[in-house]
């Protein structure tokens, strides 16, 4: 289970570091700071999907507080949307730490 998370989680990061490269660039041409909005960037890949998931969160039983978080959503960078959940996952496959306790004589 710790390899799929550490798989997944690298895979958002590798996407939010190609999105974060992207509204670099732009920005670099803009000459102001220019992110691209995570709902511009799922519309244009595959907008099908994003209306699929919205009408399954109207169907559910907190629709209300759904539709919100999720229209929030789409307001955030892309690459923070995909970067944030990427680093959470990445965290949680990691090997998890043994503290070893020296004598001071070994130090």
């Amino acid at each position: 289970m710790r390899l799929v998370l550490r798989i997944l989680g690298t895979w958002l990061i590798g996407l939010a570091l190609i999105l974060l490269v992207i509204d670099g660039t732009k920005s670099l041409a803009a000459n102001e700071l220019v992110f691209t909005v995570f709902g511009e960037a799922w519309a244009k890949i595959h907008r099908p999907s994003q209306q699929a998931v919205s009408s399954f969160f109207e169907s559910r039983f907190f629709a209300d507080l759904l539709r919100v978080v999720f229209q929030n959503i789409l307001t955030y960078p892309a690459f923070a949307v995909l970067g944030v959940p990427g680093i959470v996952l990445a965290l949680m496959g990691r090997r998890p730490r043994r503290e070893r306790f020296l004598r001071q004589e070994q130090i």
